[in-house]
């Protein structure tokens, strides 16, 4: 074996660890970016301003009009507007590929679900009112596209699809 062909191995062996270890490194930057996106969102949802919204809506009858909305919510309403644009911002981000639709649908499923219902008559209110389409626009697609998961079976809650779990071990 001339020296060449010794050296020329050895720069093929450095090139596939160098490969190896690069693919390894998006592996955990991904795994990272995840992790990070999730405590994130837990953290940015854990406000009593955002458990308050979310309680508002939840005792708020189905098929209210924009303005019983309103009235219903009344000096906290504020906060229901709050909530909404949240949903928005995550539709954006979850289009754009920035955080992950299965992490969203383990956090908010049921929350962005039973808001629309709750509030797609204002939202359609606002959307005549102001003249635009595009009122909430995220907050639907992010509802549809959570809907679409659930069209196969019903959810299955955490506590019984995942019963038998043990955690990983290291």
């Amino acid at each position: 074996m001339t020296a060449d062909v010794f050296f020329q191995m050895i720069e093929a062996l450095a090139v596939s660890v160098a490969v190896g270890f690069a693919m390894i490194q998006v592996r955990q930057y991904r795994r990272d970016k995840h992790r990070e996106a999730a405590m994130e969102l837990l953290h940015a949802f854990q406000t009593p301003s955002f458990a308050r919204a979310l309680n508002i809506v939840y005792c708020m009858p189905d098929g209210l009009s924009k303005r019983e909305v309103e009235e219903f919510a009344g000096d906290e309403f504020h906060l229901v507007y709050a909530m909404t644009t949240t949903w928005e911002s995550l539709g954006v981000l979850v289009h754009h590929g920035e955080v992950d639709l299965q992490l969203i649908d383990d956090f908010f499923s049921g929350p962005i679900i039973v808001s629309w219902r709750k509030l797609e008559n204002h939202v359609m209110g606002e959307r005549r009112e102001v003249g635009r389409e595009t009122i909430n626009e995220w907050f639907q697609w992010l509802k549809e596209r959570l809907e679409e998961t659930e069209s196969d079976a019903p959810p299955t809650p955490a506590h019984i699809e995942y019963k038998n779990w043990t955690p990983p071990r290291h």
